[in-house]
């Protein structure tokens, strides 16, 4: 997939399962837990929760039950712990290489605001992003055409890409809007599977890649 890039050029990402597994971002709320919880022991205390998780169990409920901790005290711990993720090979390359070209860089993400900087932060991009549109902030969530027309109020006439993972949600509205749009592939390890479902041609990307490094930027 080559995409010429250069001032006129903005370049915006999908969070999560798009730059980085989040499966990861479980497993890493689930580690802090267990070693919170268990401390001489979080290796035994991690397996069964993300067996729980795996077999569709409520763990937050489990966690609950067995250490009488509030669910909502569980909750605010996973979504403000620091996360250990790392990006897919070849997302900060990539954008070395837009930023080379002079084009800008965006992430369009559903979430809470803190929850999804302490993300972008462990994942060491910030210093490459020009916009950020996430949901809670913004107050609408994907696909609402509020998210993705804040790029082209900040940077009108231009030429516009958007690179996600989800088809019920990523594809639609930037489509409408003259964006083109790609669709990063699931690799067996996304959350969200169910693409299936979402043959509808209004759904669908107008490409595929495997992996960053089908991004070829020029």
């Amino acid at each position: 997939m080559n995409i010429k890039v250069n001032e006129n050029s903005v370049i915006v990402f999908d969070l999560d399962d798009t730059l980085y597994n989040e499966i990861d971002y479980l497993k890493s709320a689930y580690i802090t837990l267990s070693k919170e919880l268990e401390p001489q022991n979080w290796e035994q205390l991690y397996t069964r929760l993300f067996s729980l998780y795996r077999n569709k169990f409520d763990v937050f409920e489990f966690i609950s039950n067995t250490y009488n901790i509030e669910k909502s005290e569980l909750i605010l711990k996973y979504r403000n712990h620091k996360p250990n993720i790392t990006p897919f090979e070849g997302v900060t390359d990539t954008f070395k290489k837009i930023k080379a070209n002079k084009g800008k860089i965006g992430i369009i993400t559903d979430g809470r605001k803190a929850t999804q900087m302490r993300k972008i932060e462990a994942l060491q991009i910030s210093q490459y992003l020009d916009h950020i549109v996430i949901s809670e902030e913004i107050g609408t969530e994907k696909p609402n055409e509020k998210n993705y027309i804040s790029f082209l109020s900040n940077f009108p006439n231009s030429e516009y890409y958007y690179i996600a993972d989800n088809y019920k949600k990523d594809f639609i509205t930037p489509k409408r809007l003259g964006w083109k749009t790609i669709a990063l592939m699931d690799s067996g390890l996304n959350i969200h599977s169910n693409a299936h479902t979402y043959v509808d041609p209004l759904y669908l990307p107008h490409h595929y890649i495997a992996s960053f490094s089908q991004i070829h930027i020029l």
